[in-house]
């Protein structure tokens, strides 16, 4: 079961998900970065701003969680999904409680799953894809020569 209270809980949980969450954005933004350099190398000096935004897009995620004793975001941004961090069903960890019921919840949820993986993933496939595809227009012409 977990051994501390709710405090450590929530902070455990957000260290996971924020930590997660700039791991893949992370490998996302290296792939551009590669795909970038080696594809369109005119562009390939944003390195640094496209490496800034790695930490961002995995601090606005992790960091909407909902704190019962600060509901100051809920009520300043009614709009934003604020999913709530608890035990994960084991009790052994905590996590984002992924079985609310509630629609914001659901809301969050699915653009999690949509922004922070779905979108990080096609991403790397498609930077790692038009790398080959460079490449193999590369080894064409140095055939040709």
């Amino acid at each position: 079961r977990w051994l501390f209270d709710r405090a450590v809980c929530t902070i455990y949980a957000f260290c996971g998900v924020l930590f997660g969450l700039c791991s893949l954005s992370s490998l996302a933004v290296l792939s551009t970065v590669c795909c970038l350099k080696v594809c369109y190398p005119a562009y390939g000096r944003c390195w640094a701003l496209l490496c800034a935004w790695a930490p961002l897009c995995s601090l606005i995620p992790s960091s909407s969680s909902y704190r019962p004793e600060q509901p100051l975001l809920a009520e300043l941004c009614p709009w934003v999904p604020i999913p709530d961090y608890g035990p994960e069903p084991y009790g052994t960890a905590c996590c984002i409680t992924w079985k609310a019921a509630s629609r914001q919840a659901v809301l969050y949820i699915l653009a999690l799953f949509v922004f922070c993986y779905l979108l990080p993933c096609l991403l790397i496939l498609v930077s790692y894809a038009l790398i080959l595809w460079r490449v193999k227009g590369s080894r064409r012409a140095v055939r040709q020569h």
